[in-house]
């Protein structure tokens, strides 16, 4: 999965850089490209498993709000 992730974001780079150079057509198509591998990779991401610090850090943002709500 990573593999793919790793892909799909070098795609939507080169594609972004070959817009940066084109004209017109090639210009949208190579940005609509780069869009559709943005919107891959974050289906991939949004797969990926969280890590122990961004579990700790959405807590800490809950306990956080919950506190101010009271407040």
């Amino acid at each position: 999965m990573n593999r793919e992730l790793r892909e799909f974001r070098r795609l939507e780079q080169v594609c972004l850089e070959q817009a940066a150079l084109s004209m017109d057509l090639t210009r949208s198509g190579l940005l609509k490209v780069a869009d559709d591998c943005r919107i891959a990779a974050e289906a991939i991401e949004a797969q990926l498993p969280r890590g122990v610090f961004a579990d700790a850090v959405q807590a800490l943002k809950l306990a956080l709000s919950a506190k101010a709500r009271r407040h």
